[in-house]
Formats: structure tokens, sequence, C-alpha cells
């Protein structure tokens, strides 16, 4: 029944065809019914970020004024190893749209050439006697049911995919430099708060000392003055430690080997005092934007021109072939050619359900993009909706904590006031300096989430990435290497587009 009905519908469709068709569903965007609804709830508190220029999401890492991290920002974006595979993909994919687009054009499929020379003995006539012959075949498969344009839709939206693709790796590792830059300054930062604490406590333990040795205090004091201190220092090796790898995971984002970062050699810093979000478009315009969601939606593009190229398989493939042949002799034959063209029709009629399978196969797979696609999607708007969070609850904590270290550093100066005039005892002392180290490296941590989150949220929105060609992509070294191996012609010159596609149509 299934043969009987493919005849059937083959049969039809050529008699009424007067002209070339696309077979196939032709794409367009999945709608997500639930993303216009997002606009009243997903920034919750976060009204405060107002309206600015959608300009300064490309360059959000300004906005911090920080002149080593746009120095390592603009350091990685030429050197990360994982910006230039991406770059080696996108040239990967305009390969083969060439060859999609090649496909629909006649093909030489065959060259022959061949000959034989006879020598003659010394006393004959004639020297000697040579013959030959050569000939080419020519092909150009019809398309008439559009599966070459298919093909070329595909490739084209593969294409697009991977110039989306690099520009989300370019989004990523922005973010990354920028929060392991932080991490650094934090931890850098943390560490100078434990050393002026532990100074504090050495000369309270040195005074302890003093003290007990002139009989006016009891040991206790002095163990407990020595403990804290020497608990304070046990701290100090573990954050050195965490220091020198974070250090390390910068250098790998800069392609570099571990090792000392000179950009990150200054005398003085101070976290930056985090600025207001410029966001110009509304959530659901800010989602559809991002590169990681365009590029999915490319690849779902290209899994539905996969079907049609499936389904172009029901119907009869017509072809033009020629060919053309030279023979020819001498002395005295001359030569002579052949020339022949006539039309190869081919239909695959019995199959056993292959072509039908290989369409549902196509089918599964763009319904699995369409789905990854909308995954994409949802996954878009949880990042930003617990960016927004992040940032406004860590701005909330921000104040509390600075309150918090005031009075806890007022604590102690009274402590340390008490105990000299002999109203309190040396334990009140210990407790304020405790308290004040702990609520000072709070802070401090919460000054880097709350960085962090501002981090995430730029990311979240899709920001950071920049159109580049591919001499931005791949270095001049890697360049010169590919071109002295390969022939590329233009394409390493400048990203060559394929036909009807600039870098705003994605």
């Amino acid at each position: 029944m299934g043969v009987c009905k493919r005849l059937l519908r083959g049969v039809l469709v050529s008699a009424i065809v007067t002209g070339c068709t696309t077979v196939g569903p032709n794409f367009s965007e999945p709608k997500i019914e639930w993303l216009q609804r997002l606009e009243t709830g997903i920034y919750g508190n976060a009204s405060t970020y107002a309206p600015q220029s959608t300009l300064s999401l490309g360059q959000w890492w300004q906005h911090f004024n920080d002149p080593v991290l746009s120095q390592l920002i603009e350091i990685a974006r030429r050197e990360n190893l994982n910006l230039r595979l991406a770059g080696l993909r996108v040239l990967e994919s305009r390969a083969l749209v060439g060859v999609a687009d090649a496909a629909q054009y006649p093909q030489v499929t065959t060259l022959d050439a061949e000959g034989a020379w006879l020598v003659r003995d010394a006393g004959a006539s004639n020297d000697d006697f040579r013959q030959w012959n050569s000939g080419l075949k020519l092909g150009w498969e019809l398309d008439f049911w559009g599966k070459f344009q298919r093909a070329i839709e595909s490739a084209d939206a593969a294409f697009m995919a991977s110039v989306l693709n690099q520009r989300d790796i370019q989004v990523l590792v922005t973010a990354q430099v920028a929060d392991v830059y932080w991490r650094f300054r934090v931890i850098e930062e943390r560490i100078a708060i434990l050393r002026r604490n532990a100074q504090r406590q050495k000369r309270s333990f040195d005074i302890t000392r003093q003290m007990f040795e002139s009989g006016q205090q009891s040991e206790l004091d002095l163990q407990q003055a020595k403990t804290q201190y020497l608990s304070t220092l046990a701290g100090l090796p573990g954050l050195e430690q965490a220091l020198a790898q974070t250090g390390n995971a910068l250098s790998v984002l800069l392609a570099r080997p571990p090792g000392e970062i000179p950009e990150l050699t200054t005398d003085e810093f101070s976290l930056p005092v985090a600025q207001a979000v410029p966001v110009a478009d509304l959530p659901a315009s800010l989602i559809q934007r991002r590169p990681d969601v365009r590029a999915s939606l490319w690849a779902a593009a290209s899994a539905s021109a996969q079907i049609g190229i499936a389904e172009s398989a029901y119907y009869p493939s017509l072809a033009l072939g020629g060919s053309l042949a030279w023979a020819g002799t001498s002395p005295g034959a001359g030569t002579a050619g052949t020339a022949g063209i006539g039309p190869a029709l081919t239909w695959t009629i019995f199959d056993w359900g292959q072509i039908e399978n290989s369409i549902r196969r196509e089918d599964a797979r763009f319904e699995q993009a369409v789905t990854a696609y909308q995954s994409t999607v949802l996954s878009a708007a949880r990042e930003i909706s617990d960016a927004v969070i992040a940032v406004d609850k860590t701005a909330a904590q921000r104040t509390l904590l600075e309150e918090t270290v005031t009075s806890s550093e007022r604590a102690l100066a009274l402590a340390n006031s008490r105990y000299r005039e002999g109203y309190a005892d040396f334990q009140r002392v210990l407790d304020a300096q405790r308290v004040v180290f702990s609520q000072a490296d709070r802070k401090l941590q919460n000054d880097a989430a709350h960085l962090s989150a501002l981090v995430a949220l730029y990311k979240a929105l899709g920001g950071g990435w920049q159109d580049q060609t591919i001499n931005e992509m791949i270095s001049p070294a890697v360049r010169a290497t590919m071109q002295r191996r390969t022939d590329w012609g233009s394409f390493l010159r400048g990203l060559c587009y394929p036909k009807n596609w600039s870098s705003s149509s994605d």
C-alpha cells in the first residue's frame, strides 16, 4: 500500500508540475507563549535599573571604570583558545556552505586520457606511430524538488548558528574574565584584612605577654591572646593558595601558562562601587537577542531543511548527462571527436520504508532542536531572574553589613579602653577583635557576591559580544599557518558571508 501510494504521488506531482518546487516544511520561529507574560514579574524589585543605551551591553565592563579589567578582557578576546575554536568552527561551516552551493551546478564526473607511441626500425620510412584518445563526462541533476535548495538552507542556517555560537563564547569568556578577576581582587583584599587583624592581635598578644611576665595578668589571658593570633595566621596559607589558583584560572582564560600576571601588579586597588545595570529593552526581547538563543533557533532552522532533503528522495531525479571525446592517430589519419547529451531519470520505487524512516528521523531531530530552543529560552529567563534577585539582595545586605562593620569597630575601641582602665576582662577584647574580623570579611565577601551577580546579570542579558571578522576571530599567526597549508582564498582575509546573508540578519 505504501509503495502504491508513493507511486501515485510521484506520478501526479510529475504530471502537474510546471516549474521547480521545494518539498519539505518551511521553517517558522516557534512561538513561546509564556515569554510575553514574563514582562511583569521577572525583574521583581529591579526597577532601579533604569533603561539607558543598548550599546552599553556590548562593553558592559566599562561601567566599572577599571582599566586593568578592560585590558584583561581585550587580551582574552584576542588570545582565548575557546574563542579561537569557535572562530575555526565558523570557517568550517562557511566551507560547508560552499559545498552545498556547488552541488546545484554541473559536475565533471570523469576525465580520461590515454595514448600509445610505437617506435619503428631505423630503416623504415616512418619513424614512429602515435595513437591517443581523451574524453570527459558531465552530469547535472536538476533541482526540481528543491533538494539542493534545502541543503543550502540547512548549511546557511548552520553557518549562522556557528557565528552566533562564537558570539556566545565571547559573552561567556568576557563574563569569566570579569568574575575571576574580581575573585582574585577580593582574595587579595581578604588577605590584607587578615594581616591587619593579625597585626592588631599581635599587639594584644605582646601586651598580655609583658603584663604576664610582670605579674599583672594571669596566664589565661596570655594563652587566649596567643591562640587567637595563631588561629588568624593559620587562615593565611589557605587564602594564598586560593589566590594562586585563581591567578592560574585567569592565565588560562588569557591563553597563558600558569604564573604571574603582570597586569595585576598594582600598588593600590579598591573594589568598585557597582553602578545600575543599563537595560534598554524589555526582558522578552533581551532574551530573544541572546546569542545562544539565536544560535539554537538557527540550529532548528537547519534541522527543518533536512526534512525536505530527506523527503525529496520520494520523487524522481532528473539529470542531464553529456560526454565529449577526442581520438587521433598519426601519421596521416587525423583526429575525430564525438559528443553526446541526454536526460537520465532515476526513481527509487522499492525501498522497504528506508525513505519514510529517514524522513521520520529528520522530523524527530527537528523536534529535538525546537525543544532545545525552548529549553534555552527557559534557562535564559531563569538566569536573568536569578541574577536580578542576587543583585537586589546583595545590595540590600551590603548596607546592613556596612553598619555592622562600623559598629564592631566602635565596640572594639570601647573594649580596649575599658580593659586598659580595668573595667572589663581581656575576653571582651578578644571577642570584639573576632567580631571585627568576621564582619569585615563577611562584608567583603558580600561585595564580591554583588559584583559576581552583576557579571551574571550582564551575561544573562547576552552582553559582551561584538560582531567580528575572521581576522579578529583567528590570530594572524594561525591564519598564516592555515594559508600555507591550504588555499583558503578570501576566507582568511575577512569573513565571506553566504548569499543573501549579512551579520545583521541574525
